[in-house]
């Protein structure tokens, strides 16, 4: 079954940070033209955290990652991100234009906490490989900061009772306008029984990644690395020191551990706001090649 849960969420503060200039397209997707737009923007984008500039000095002491902690606490510490004071689920809408100008469509979907499965547990489901580089790259970050900093895009299957739940009935908690001119909505649900129906609802879906596939394997390599060195810990083979491994242990490791879960958004597949456009692929300098004869 889907197991999700409510968290509470870290949320730029809208009165200390203009929020255009602190959000970032994902990771993956940052050019060096964009990093180095986004570092100028703000010194609190968040480009800083989740795709930081690397430098030559950088050592297994001092690095992108040890950096990418530095700034996440030091912004906490300051204000800059503030935390919800109480467990919620997260309605979720992006208002965009088709490409070729083809009409607005909106997207809606939520945001919570989703249980990090194996795939060989029927409840998980992949479409794509990942590699091995990339993966080590966003563990680094995991290890670095213990934070999930960027979403995996479920898809489940409904009727619509679940979307139904997620209607807002007040303003959003925050909004912003990317510079692709997507508008990004966020409500707040702390309601126990709202979220409550949410869960038992999503207990029988079967999830797929749409997006996001570095981002869960990565979740899972994180899980089991947790998992041995609790393990490790409580059957006293691992040191009791203060270590980067065992310093975060904690009496509620076991099924219920933070590094059970990670953030996830989940959209419902029959959703009219969600759509599969193509991906152009172009190839050139190939020997005996012609457009016309492509097109014949």
């Amino acid at each position: 079954m889907a197991n999700i849960a409510p968290f509470r969420a870290l949320r730029y503060d809208a009165e200390r940070v203009f929020l255009p200039q602190v959000v970032t397209q994902p990771y993956d997707k940052i050019t060096e033209v964009m990093q180095e737009r986004y570092y100028a923007a703000s010194p609190y984008n968040l480009v800083r955290i989740i795709l930081g500039k690397r430098e030559p000095a950088d050592n297994m002491h001092q690095n992108v990652y040890t950096r990418a902690a530095s700034f996440f606490l030091d912004w906490r510490r300051q204000g800059i991100f503030l935390q919800d004071p109480e467990p919620s689920i997260y309605a979720y809408s992006q208002h965009f234009t088709m490409p070729g100008g083809e009409g607005e469509s909106e997207r809606r979907g939520f945001i919570a906490l989703g249980r990090v499965e194996d795939y060989s547990a029927g409840i998980v489901f992949r479409h794509e490989q990942t590699l091995p580089k990339p993966k080590a790259d966003r563990l680094d970050l995991l290890r670095a900061t213990r934070a999930h900093l960027g979403q995996i895009f479920m898809l489940y299957s409904d009727t619509g009772e679940i979307e139904a739940l997620l209607v807002p009935h007040t303003p959003p908690a925050m909004g912003v306008t990317d510079e692709d001119g997507v508008l990004h909505r966020v409500w707040k649900i702390s309601d126990p029984g709202v979220i409550n129906l949410i869960r038992s609802k999503m207990r029988d879906k079967k999830l797929i990644i749409a997006d996001g596939h570095h981002r869960y394997e990565t979740a899972l390599n994180y899980r089991n690395e947790r998992q041995s060195t609790a393990a490790a810990a409580a059957g006293g083979g691992a040191p009791r020191e203060h270590t980067p491994a065992t310093a975060l242990l904690r009496p509620s490791d076991g099924e219920d551990a933070p590094y059970e879960m990670a953030m996830m958004t989940f959209v419902n597949m029959n959703s009219p706001g969600l759509a599969i456009l193509p991906t152009h692929r172009v190839i050139h300098g190939l020997p005996s090649f012609s457009a016309e004869s492509l097109s014949a």
